[in-house]
């Protein structure tokens, strides 16, 4: 039979346990600082340089050389000269190179003809950063080379220098990328993965203290002192993971000094929100499985997509509709709107309040919970 104990010594228990137990206390301490030190040794390079493209030059003419020259010059490209286009389709493939460009047989002398060449570029969509920066980068060199040469046409035919520009390029196109100028990986990758390695800490921090529990006194535990429990349970490992959460920010916005437009002290309502459910998913997942492994492997499958359902890298409104719908279920995905706002467009505590309302499709694990709770109070289960 378990001691009435106080609500004190429950949360005394719960930090002696803490400092006993290596894993749990890596998981709280120097675990989620080594991740964000090796995630941020990934990611230092920022901006994408010297990408490889393979370049085959069937014309070998000064049209194709200068073509050639251009793309060189952008720094996100380093040319490769190949003889041969399978020996460069080869090297595509096995992912020695990003991009190719095909420039055929008596493309220049169709060009100056005024006949439409075909000029090949393939490029590496598996790599979705790379291939639109390379994309970018190398029809921004073709377009430039090429314009010379629409002037030296223009010039030919009698057009003034004046009006050449306004024949080539009738309206001008500026276009300016908004909240990551550069294209910058550390500033666009590096946030919502943050946030999903500090989902799975939290995740393991509530099961690893939820299994000590799994104990031949369970079911008195259940009926006798589970909120008592489970409340000194979250007064000790919430702020932890809020502390590792605020830490994660200000070591990127500060820190590193990535683009942010707002305070991040206005995300801690929904840095908090979300640990909250990320205790009721691991509660309700504890009380169904009550086995150590299980609960721990349940967890991490659940949000182990957190990152692709962030909508991030991929729009939300195209993926599938059950992945839209796995994705309502991780609460990373609802928190990550709110830091979107905060950073990017500088919005406040107003606006991130009321994207806490997204989260109402998760309070059916509130009754599943004393569902579950009744449940394992029963007498023989």
């Amino acid at each position: 039979m378990l001691k009435a104990i106080s609500w004190s010594a429950r949360f005394r228990h719960e930090v002696c346990h803490l400092w006993r137990s290596p894993w749990q206390l890596a998981l709280a301490t120097w675990v989620p600082l080594l991740a964000l030190l090796f995630l941020y040794g990934i990611f230092s390079a920022a901006v994408p340089r010297n990408l490889p493209v393979a370049l085959v030059d069937q014309d070998d003419s000064g049209l194709s050389r200068q073509l050639a020259r251009q793309m060189q010059a952008s720094p996100a490209v380093s040319l490769q000269q190949f003889n041969q286009l399978p020996n460069a389709e080869q090297a595509m493939r096995e992912g020695d190179v990003f991009a190719l460009i095909l420039i055929p047989h008596g493309f220049s002398r169709e060009l100056m003809t005024q006949q439409q060449p075909q000029l090949v570029l393939h490029y590496n969509g598996q790599f979705l950063l790379v291939g639109k920066l390379l994309s970018s980068a190398l029809q921004q060199g073709l377009a430039d080379a090429l314009q010379g040469v629409a002037r030296q046409q223009l010039l030919a035919k009698g057009v003034l220098p004046i009006a050449t520009a306004a024949n080539i390029n009738p309206i001008a196109v500026q276009l300016t990328p908004l909240f990551n100028q550069s294209s910058n990986y550390l500033a666009f990758l590096m946030p919502p993965i943050l946030i999903a390695l500090l989902q799975i800490s939290a995740m393991l921090l509530f099961a690893n203290a939820l299994n000590e529990e799994l104990t031949p006194e369970f079911t008195t535990w259940v009926q006798q002192a589970f909120w008592p429990s489970v409340s000194a349970k979250m007064a000790l490992y919430l702020p932890l993971a809020l502390l590792q959460g605020l830490a994660m920010l200000v070591f990127m916005y500060h820190g590193l000094g990535l683009p942010l437009a707002g305070d991040i002290l206005t995300l801690v309502p929904a840095l908090i929100v979300m640990l909250l459910f990320i205790g009721l998913w691991v509660l309700v997942i504890f009380l169904l499985l009550a086995e150590p492994a299980r609960v721990v492997s349940f967890c991490t499958a659940l949000f182990a997509p957190a990152f692709a359902f962030m909508g991030i890298t991929f729009p939300v409104h195209e993926m599938p509709l059950a992945a839209q719908w796995w994705r309502l279920l991780i609460p990373s995905s609802h928190y990550i709107d709110a830091q979107v706002a905060v950073v990017s467009y500088g919005q406040g505590l107003k606006t991130v309040l009321s994207q806490q309302l997204s989260y109402a499709v998760l309070l059916v694990l509130v009754p599943l919970l004393f569902l579950l709770l009744r449940r394992r109070r029963r007498p023989g289960e």
